[in-house]
């Protein structure tokens, strides 16, 4: 693939990557483990208070029975039913917490009195394809068949996500319409992480720049595929922009910035929507 110059980045964001002391190093298979200690964006109990909100931690069923960490997160006092967030964090398929992102969706719970479930996917490496995608749809078919006594109308749900999250999201909206499952009136895709081919123009001009640099991100698609990636053996479940038949999906809003790996597969999914007839908003 030819040499192509990247678009620069905002004015801020390029003043904050120079201030660093030093890049910020690519992520390999053996830095995950200090990917996963580092400190991450995580919204606190003391935050989720001050906003008037609370959270309470369940236990909700995985792939093939597995036990996974789910925190549902309203505004104090909410009764009734309103609408449903289901929300998968980020992370690159291989680090985060259910926590890591909530801070985008808590607006939205406080302004429309709506209630957030987010789920604990496991990760790969340890836990591959289809575990994640997998994962996140348990956590989805729980949610809608508990609607009732989590205070959402069933009616209103839709799911939310960012990077690796959006990309789960994707692939869990794709599994919720192949199955007949849950029914979700949209989909919020932040930046979303769907195509492990590597093959686009933004992935080869952010090889060195930024935060989440193409180097780091075949890392992450490489733990969740192992030795499928890149092949034509991948699930349009796990590496949505693979997918050729979108039709019947929800509406979806899709967020990328023009200076980022994400930036071509993201606009190119929003694409494949409307040639699939389904609505679409993309931001860049």
């Amino acid at each position: 693939m030819p040499t192509h110059p990247r678009p620069p980045f905002d004015p801020e964001a390029e003043a904050a990557l120079t201030a660093l002391a030093e890049p910020m190093p690519a992520v390999t298979p053996g830095s995950i483990p200090v990917l996963r200690q580092a400190a991450l964006p995580v919204v606190s109990d003391e935050t989720l208070l001050a906003a008037g909100v609370t959270r309470r931690d369940v236990t909700v069923p995985g792939h093939h029975g597995a036990e996974l960490v789910a925190s549902v997160i309203a505004r104090s006092g909410h009764t009734g039913t309103g609408p449903g967030i289901y929300h998968i964090h980020g992370g690159g398929m291989i680090a985060g917490e259910r926590m890591i992102g909530v801070s985008q969706i808590l607006p939205w719970i406080v302004e429309h009195d709506a209630v957030a479930v987010t789920v604990e996917y496991r990760l790969a490496p340890e836990f591959p394809d289809p575990c994640p995608v997998e994962d996140c749809y348990a956590g989805l078919a729980w949610t809608a068949e508990h609607a009732a006594e989590l205070g959402i109308d069933p009616g209103r749900l839709i799911i939310a996500g960012a990077s690796a999250g959006g990309g789960l999201a994707a692939g869990t909206a794709l599994l919720a319409r192949d199955r007949k499952g849950p029914a979700l009136i949209g989909q919020v895709l932040i930046c979303p992480m769907l195509d492990d081919r590597d093959r686009t123009v933004s992935s080869t001009q952010y090889e060195d720049a930024g935060t989440w640099v193409r180097e780091s991100n075949r890392t992450g698609w490489a733990a969740l595929l192992g030795d499928r990636c890149g092949t034509d053996e991948v699930s349009v479940y796990a590496a949505p922009a693979r997918a050729s038949d979108l039709e019947g999906l929800p509406p979806a809003f899709i967020d990328c910035g023009s200076a980022e790996v994400f930036r071509d597969e993201d606009v190119a999914y929003a694409n494949a929507l409307w040639s699939s007839g389904v609505q679409a908003e993309l931001h860049v």
